[in-house]
């Protein structure tokens, strides 16, 4: 038990002695007259907690904020994109590489009815049409027509079948590319209902690829150059 103090006071009954530096403790009768002391102590709690509180919202906000930033970022990348109305982009018409022409070609054997091989450099000079799913019979017969002499018309077909030549057909030879080696050599696919022609001359040199064979006046004179 502790000593009491000048004025006989001395630590409650049943309770250690308190340290000497906390000084005099008066302890009211009335527990009332402690509730001011009581208020400024709440004041103080809830203001500590709320600073502690502020200083943990602020660096949680940033780190959501960068979060949600990143995540609106990725779905816009992901997100599949559809093309509405004119945003359709416009397939551009085909058109053989510009090297076609001047290049030599190549020595490729083609076959007749008889499915008997058929050098095609042995036909040269000529004009030759490949007529994959247009047969196109009036195209046909105006290149015979306009073709001069020494220059052949040669028709080749894909696969074995073999295109029917014009009847009366002037120097008209028809042929088949099992191989596909001419198309190839274009490097353009088949297109339906169209013509695709070109011009070779006696030495074997392209000298003009027509991808979609117009009127026979659009290469009349690139005949004649042939039999020159």
């Amino acid at each position: 038990m502790g000593k009491p103090d000048a004025e006989g006071h001395g630590p409650a009954d049943g309770l250690p002695g308190l340290p000497p530096e906390w000084g005099r403790i008066v302890v009211p009768d009335d527990a009332s007259a402690l509730a001011d002391e009581a208020a400024q102590l709440r004041r103080e709690l809830r203001r500590a907690t709320g600073d502690h509180t502020r200083q943990l919202t602020l660096p949680l906000l940033v780190l959501v904020v960068a979060l949600l930033t990143t995540m609106a970022g990725l779905v816009a990348v992901a997100w599949p994109r559809t093309s509405r109305g004119t945003d359709r982009p416009t397939p551009a018409p085909y058109t053989p590489p510009a090297t076609v022409a001047g290049r030599a070609l190549p020595a490729l054997d083609l076959v007749d009815a008889g499915q008997a091989p058929v050098p095609l450099r042995g036909l040269l000079p000529a004009m030759i049409i490949l007529v994959d799913d247009c047969p196109c019979p009036e195209r046909i017969a105006e290149a015979t027509a306009a073709a001069p002499p020494g220059v052949t018309v040669v028709t080749v077909a894909g696969g074995r079948a073999i295109a029917t030549a014009p009847p009366g057909g002037r120097g008209v030879r028809a042929l088949a590319d099992p191989a596909g080696g001419l198309r190839s050599f274009l490097g353009q696919p088949v297109r339906s209902d169209t013509l695709t022609a070109l011009l070779v001359d006696r030495a074997g040199t392209v000298t003009r690829v027509l991808p979609d064979l117009g009127t026979v006046d659009s290469y009349r004179n690139d005949l004649i150059a042939l039999a020159g």
